[in-house]
């Protein structure tokens, strides 16, 4: 094809090379950064702490609700119940009970639904 035979023998490896990241192969040499090259260890906390964080938000969400729909006095009053229970209810209650968080849910579902 070419006149020069390292032309022919360059063409042929680019077009074996071409053929093969169509393909989806790869070579990646030790020590360059590539595709696989990087470990991002960050990535592995967030996959852990998202789903904690998104946990915790649902359970300060649904303890709020539930202090607004019930009222001040009969939520505590129930946790209070819970707490004299035996078994696992003490950690139920330790669980439920009003912290700041829920008690500014409250306040704002207060300020938005007004009852």
């Amino acid at each position: 094809m070419w006149v020069d035979p390292n032309l022919n023998d360059f063409y042929s490896r680019v077009s074996r090379i071409e053929k093969s990241h169509a393909k989806g192969y790869g070579f990646e040499a030790t020590g360059t950064v590539g595709r696989k090259a990087s470990t991002r260890s960050g990535r592995r906390f967030l996959k852990l702490v998202k789903p904690l964080v998104l946990a915790l938000v649902v359970g300060i969400g649904v303890k709020g609700v539930i202090h607004y729909f019930v009222g001040a006095q009969t939520y505590e009053s129930r946790v209070s119940a819970l707490a004299a229970g035996d078994g696992f209810d003490p950690v139920g209650a330790w669980l439920m009970h009003a912290d700041p968080a829920t008690l500014w849910v409250s306040a704002q579902l207060q300020a938005v639904l007004p009852r």
